[in-house]
């Protein structure tokens, strides 16, 4: 038992030797690599040297100059759509106003009351200054009704039939979509013309024959 034990503690240690060994093999490996590199680098010629220098100096103004035109982006940004948030929330004024008119025109006591016709001349004028306010500001009015429905700017809420405009065709604006300069703030809700099935089939039957002629 004592002599397999010596072996096995033997053996450990012949195993250890192997890896001490190995390792130092490695770092004098890695340390001959370096020393053939800094010769490399003493043996360039003093032209070659300028080279080098001139490559890292034009490298690192070419960083210095992507840097500068980021931060000029930055700072253009923040000045030209520093107030989209804010131009945002003030959507909701118009959405307000217009919900209101919406809801006094279809009441049934002030219907057809010098009040309610009062009152909804009122709605117009505030209407006609917001929108004059938000114009001043380039924040403008989507034109969607009659208009081809465009992802960028419109987002189809349903379908409605409609023989007679195109499928796709915006016929009614169930929100009104607004941009800042060129940008989205918020995209027009609409609703788009279909056709009946039965127009729909033709229209496909029609297809088929002229494309068989």
């Amino acid at each position: 038992m004592e002599k397999e034990q010596k072996r096995d503690i033997q053996n450990e240690d012949l195993a250890k030797d192997k890896n001490n060994q190995s390792a130092q093999t490695q770092d004098e490996a890695d340390d001959h690599n370096d020393k053939k590199e800094e010769e490399n680098k003493k043996k360039l010629t003093p032209d070659e040297k300028i080279l080098e220098l001139e490559d890292k100096l034009a490298r690192t103004f070419a960083e210095m100059e992507n840097q500068r035109r980021r931060f000029e982006k930055e700072k253009e940004d923040a000045f030209e759509y520093g107030g989209f948030s804010f131009a945002k929330e003030a959507l909701s004024l118009i959405d307000n106003l217009e919900r209101s008119k919406s809801i006094l025109e279809s009441d049934e006591k002030l219907k057809d009351t010098d009040a309610l016709e009062k009152t909804l001349e009122h709605f117009d004028i505030i209407h006609k200054d917001l929108i004059s306010i938000f114009s001043k500001n380039d924040i403008k009015q989507i034109d969607s009704l009659n208009k081809k429905l465009d992802p960028n700017f419109h987002q189809a809420m349903m379908e409605i039939v409609d023989d007679t405009k195109e499928p796709g065709t915006i016929i009614q604006e169930i929100q009104k979509g607004f941009t800042l300069k060129d940008r989205l703030l918020r995209p027009s809700l609409v609703g788009v013309a279909k056709k009946t099935q039965e127009k729909l089939a033709k229209t496909d039957e029609t297809k088929e024959n002229s494309e068989t002629k």
